[in-house]
């Protein structure tokens, strides 16, 4: 896994797939993934735009062939995809927190900001969750209420219940 604080990144390689959970477009540069976001709620062109919106020094190049070596391990068990993490030290620390909750288990904002070191930030932490651009690999939408409830995912609470189920079957199973 490689970190990048500095968005002012010279290529960024996209496509668009089909996952388990709808369409989707991945992105990635020449160190691992640093985006994936899925478009069935909000669409293709405002998914790919979210993504510009983050990186807007970037070159964004559609390639398939620069992209395939990830596509069929993405959903994996063991997600073992490199991933370029690209945020501030802060957002980091937080999803590399998230990395730490096993499939098939929930956790809390306020038990993330304890793991990122930091347990009186939960709002910010609930920030940088939000921020998240490596949807599933960095399991963001494992983060619920302190009362269990599912409370929001950037690219829709239907996708969010359908990956919490599909991880409930496969740690069953």
């Amino acid at each position: 896994m490689t970190d990048a604080y500095d968005a002012a990144l010279d290529k960024i390689f996209y496509n668009d797939i089909d996952t388990p959970f709808g369409p989707a477009l991945i992105f990635a540069t020449q160190h691992g993934i640093c985006g994936l976001g899925f478009c069935t709620e909000i669409g293709m062109d405002e998914s790919k735009h979210d993504f510009i919106a983050r990186w807007p020094k970037a070159q964004f190049i559609q390639s398939v062939e620069n992209l395939a070596q990830y596509e069929s391990s993405l959903f994996d068990d063991d997600h073992t995809v490199p991933m370029h993490l690209i945020g501030s030290p802060f957002y980091v620390k937080v999803w590399k927190a998230l990395l730490e909750i096993p499939m098939g288990h929930a956790s809390t904002y306020s038990a993330v900001a304890l793991r990122a070191g930091n347990v009186r930030a939960v709002r910010a932490v609930g920030t940088a969750i939000g921020k998240n651009p490596i949807s599933w690999l960095i399991p963001c939408h494992r983060v619920l209420r302190k009362d269990g409830s599912l409370g929001g995912y950037h690219w829709g609470l239907s996708i969010k219940r359908a990956m919490l189920a599909y991880e409930a079957f496969k740690a069953r199973t």
